[in-house]
C-alpha cells in the first residue's frame, strides 16, 4: 500500500484532473463552516494542481442524503469558503454528471477550479455502481484520491473511477499512508500504542494487529473495565462488553507471549450515574464499589500511562481515556495528550475522538500527524487493505 503513484509521479498540465476530497465538514443553521481542518487538509493538493497548471474539478460527499438531491447537504458553503482561499472562484456545478457538471468541465481553462455537488445525491455512489463511475471518470482524464476519511469504502468517487482513468494520490493521501506506514511496518522504538473509547468490540482487528508490532500496549477508556473484569475485578455498573471477557483474556495472553507490555488503568475516576454533574471519586479500578461506573482514569493511572509515553519513542493513540465531553471526568485523555504531546518521539494521532481532543486542547502542531479519518485510520492500524489506496496506480 505505500508505494503509490502521487500527483507528482504524473504530467498534469493542461489536463482535466478528477480531485476526490473529504470536504465533509460541518455547517450550522446558517450553513456556514464551523471547521475548517478537512478544506486546509486538501489544500496543498490543490494548490499544487492549480500551479502545474492543470484544469481542476473536484468532488466530495457532504452528510447522508441518502442518494437523492436535498438541498440541505449542498456542497455550495464549501465552493464559496474554497473561492475565498484560493483568491478566484470556484464554480460550483448545480449537479454530479448531469449538463451543468459537464458544461463547467468542458469550459476549463488551465488552471481554473470547480466543485460537483454531492456525489452521495446519486445512490449509485455508495454503490460503486459502474454505469456511475464512468459518467464521473468521463468529465476527465486523471483521478486524484485525497480523501483519506473515506478511503476505506469502496465507492464510485473513492474507487470505482479508477477503472477508467490513470490513478493516483494527493498529499494528503500520501502522508497518511508514509507516516503511518512507517510506523507499522518499521518504527523506531520502543513503539506504544495507546487506544481507548468505549467497546473492545471496535477495536478487536486493531488490538490484534499491534501486538504483532508494539513494545507496549496501553489500554484506557470505557474498553479498559471489559478487560479488568477478565482479570476477575468488580467492576461495578462501568460499561462492559460479557460476551468479549475470554476474548479479552485471549489478548492479555497473547501480549504476555509475546512480551508486550499491556496496561491497564489500576485507578479509576467513578461516578454514581453516566452524567456531567455526577457524584465522583477516585479509586483502585479492581474494587469499585457497586452501583458506581468508570468514566476516567485515575491520577496513579495518568501518571503510570504518562511514565510510559515517556519512554517511547513512536506513539500511535487513538481513542480517549474517559468521557471527554464530561469537564469531571476529561482529565485523563487531557494529561494523556499533553504526555503525547511533550513525548520526544513520532506521534501520531488516529482520526476521531482523539483527533478532536487533541486539536480541542491546543495540543494539535505539537503531534507529527493527526490522521484525517476515524474508520480508515483504524481499518489502516488492523493492516486491512483500503480500496480507495488500493485502487491507485502502483510506482
Amino acid at each position: 500500500m505505500l508505494n503509490k503513484k502521487s500527483v507528482k509521479d504524473i504530467d498534469v498540465a493542461g489536463k482535466k484532473v478528477l480531485v476526490r476530497c473529504d470536504f465533509n465538514v460541518p455547517l450550522n443553521e446558517n450553513k456556514e463552516i464551523t471547521d475548517e481542518n478537512r478544506i486546509n487538509g486538501a489544500m496543498p493538493t490543490i494548490n499544487y494542481l492549480v500551479e502545474a497548471g492543470a484544469k481542476v474539478i473536484l468532488c466530495s460527499h457532504l452528510g447522508r442524503p441518502k442518494g437523492e438531491f436535498n438541498m440541505k447537504y449542498s456542497l455550495a458553503p464549501v465552493a464559496k469558503r474554497l473561492s475565498e482561499i484560493l483568491g478566484k472562484e470556484v464554480k460550483m456545478a448545480e449537479d454530479v454528471i448531469g449538463d451543468s457538471a459537464k458544461a463547467l468541465a468542458a469550459d476549463l481553462k488551465d488552471g481554473d477550479v470547480i466543485l460537483l455537488e454531492n456525489v452521495r445525491f446519486h445512490k449509485e455512489e455508495e454503490k460503486n455502481d459502474p454505469e456511475f463511475s464512468k459518467a464521473l471518470a468521463s468529465l476527465a482524464e486523471i483521478y486524484v484520491n485525497d480523501a483519506f476519511g473515506t478511503a476505506h469504502r469502496a465507492h464510485a468517487s473513492t474507487a470505482g473511477v479508477a477503472d477508467y482513468l490513470p490513478a493516483v494520490c494527493g498529499f494528503l493521501i500520501q502522508k497518511e499512508i508514509e507516516i503511518m506506514g512507517k510506523a507499522l511496518s518499521n518504527p523506531d522504538r520502543p513503539f506504544t500504542a495507546i487506544l481507548g473509547g468505549a467497546k473492545v468490540s471496535d477495536k478487536i482487528g486493531v488490538i490484534e494487529n499491534l501486538l504483532e508490532k508494539v513494545d507496549s500496549l496501553v489500554i484506557g477508556g470505557g474498553m479498559a473495565y471489559t478487560f479488568l473484569k477478565a482479570q476477575g475485578h468488580s467492576i461495578g455498573t462501568s460499561i462492559c462488553e460479557e460476551e468479549k471477557l475470554d476474548l479479552a483474556r485471549d489478548l492479555m495472553k497473547k501480549a504476555e507471549e509475546k512480551g508486550v507490555n499491556l496496561l491497564l488503568p489500576h485507578s479509576s475516576v467513578v461516578a454514581t450515574e453516566y452524567s456531567k454533574d455526577a457524584e465522583h471519586k477516585e479509586v483502585l479500578s479492581e474494587d469499585i464499589p457497586d452501583g458506581w461506573m468508570g468514566l476516567d482514569i485515575g491520577q496513579s493511572t495518568i501518571d503510570l500511562f504518562s511514565e510510559e509515553v515517556k519512554k517511547a519513542k513512536t506513539i500511535i493513540w487513538n481513542g480517549p481515556m474517559g468521557v471527554f465531553e464530561f469537564p469531571a471526568f476529561a482529565k485523563g485523555t487531557t494529561e494523556v495528550a499533553r504526555a503525547v504531546a511533550s513525548a520526544d518521539a513520532t506521534t501520531i494521532i488516529g482520526g476521531g475522538d482523539s483527533a478532536a481532543a487533541v486539536i480541542q486542547l491546543g495540543y494539535g502542531d505539537k503531534m507529527t500527524h493527526i490522521s484525517t479519518g476515524g474508520g480508515a485510520s483504524l481499518e489502516f492500524l488492523e493492516g486491512l487493505e483500503l480500496p480507495g489506496i488500493a485502487c491507485l496506480e502502483d510506482k
